[in-house]
């Protein structure tokens, strides 16, 4: 039996930075790897692989590629990495291809990404909460220049196959018991940083060393922990504003040459993830009558920059 067969078929479906990265991984340690997306990126990897151009390897991987999204036929995994502005097409698109025994992860930023892809397809997904810093130069090129770990939940059977499988690809992969609390963990760090990383073009390192980009942070963390306290969300080891702050400045410096993927689709003139970010935690603080002027105000400033 060749290592290849080991492995369970694997689909990327919205090959970017993180599916790019993560799908990129496991096939480098041996799986077999389909990735879903665009023509051009599809284009590329035919004719040269996937790039993966990271901290400790440049290397090109071998991966098979499609534009057709039932090419996720047959996989027994499949890792959801689209925009999750487009949660409800793709999850719709992709329902009747999928098997019935598929595991399906959602590698997204927000807090109700299963929930929209349930919604929209009847997919029932796993949620990771995804630390990674990565950007896609050019097609089929990934850059990677911080983190690379991943948490999924709860404990389950499927979760602990998950875990295996991307540690035996060199990507640390914890279980928690509390994916909701690390969903919204990973949220206070996506409000205090993105939109900010945006609209003042700004690598995570000049954000953390700016004294008052710091006490934006600090406010917008505030708000983000007024609205998860309404709505009765447990954080894991975060129970002050001085803590989840920390917590937030320690990603900028884990992260420090990153550009925020809020900063990166505005920079390419896409839309952005900010309505399920700073836009979700102004909608549920109104919904919870919890001030978050701070909030509103960043992603009011993102989306007319969308515009612009």
């Amino acid at each position: 039996m060749g290592y290849r067969e080991l492995w369970p078929r694997i689909a990327v479906v919205g090959a970017g930075a993180v599916g790019g990265y993560f799908g990129g991984m496991l096939a480098r340690a041996g799986a077999p790897v389909l990735m879903i997306g665009r023509s051009s990126f599809v284009d590329a990897v035919r004719a040269n692989g996937l790039f993966l151009d990271t901290l400790s390897f440049k290397e090109y991987v071998q991966v098979e590629a499609s534009s057709d999204i039932s090419a996720v036929r047959g996989a027994e995994i499949v890792l959801y990495c689209v925009k999750t502005t487009d949660n409800a097409r793709t999850s719709r698109e992709l329902a009747p291809f999928l098997e019935s025994s598929s595991i399906v992860l959602s590698l997204q930023n927000g807090v109700d990404n299963v929930e929209k892809i349930r919604a929209a397809g009847n997919i029932i997904a796993l949620q990771a909460v995804v630390y990674v810093a990565a950007s896609v130069p050019e097609y089929g090129h990934i850059k990677h220049v911080g983190r690379g770990d991943l948490v999924v939940g709860p404990g389950t059977g499927q979760a602990q196959l998950l875990a295996t499988l991307f540690a035996r690809a060199g990507v640390p992969c914890r279980i928690s018991d509390n994916i909701e609390g690390e969903l919204w963990t990973k949220l206070i760090w996506n409000c205090a940083l993105n939109a900010i990383s945006a609209l003042g073009h700004a690598k995570y390192s000049r954000i953390a060393g700016y004294a008052d980009a710091r006490r934006l942070m600090e406010t917008v963390i505030v708000e983000v922990l007024a609205v998860a306290q309404a709505a009765q969300v447990v954080l894991p080891d975060l129970d002050s504003a001085e803590l989840a702050m920390a917590g937030a400045l320690m990603i900028a410096t884990q992260m420090a040459e990153a550009m925020s993927s809020t900063a990166q689709d505005l920079n390419r003139g896409k839309p952005t993830e900010i309505d399920s970010l700073n836009g979700f935690i102004a909608r549920r603080g109104l919904e919870l009558g919890v001030a978050t002027p701070v909030n509103h105000a960043l992603y009011t400033l993102v989306k007319l920059a969308e515009l612009a």
